[in-house]
């Protein structure tokens, strides 16, 4: 096991080898990932409506 120094050292070695993104790939992931949120909360909220409307007349049938 390293010691604390070494850690440190070695942490700060590893992370100025990462390459990190720029301000533009950021905002574009940033928005592509609210873009999906939003497609998926419409179709699930079209699945919900279509199975509440099967759900209505199915029971509407019975009553």
């Amino acid at each position: 096991m390293a010691n604390p120094l070494q850690f440190i050292q070695q942490t700060r070695a590893e992370i100025g080898k990462v390459t990190w993104p720029t301000r533009r790939e950021v905002l574009l992931t940033t928005i592509m990932v609210f873009v999906m949120a939003a497609l998926t909360a419409v179709f699930f909220a079209l699945v919900d409506v279509g199975i509440r409307a099967g759900l209505q007349g199915i029971l509407g049938l019975f009553g």
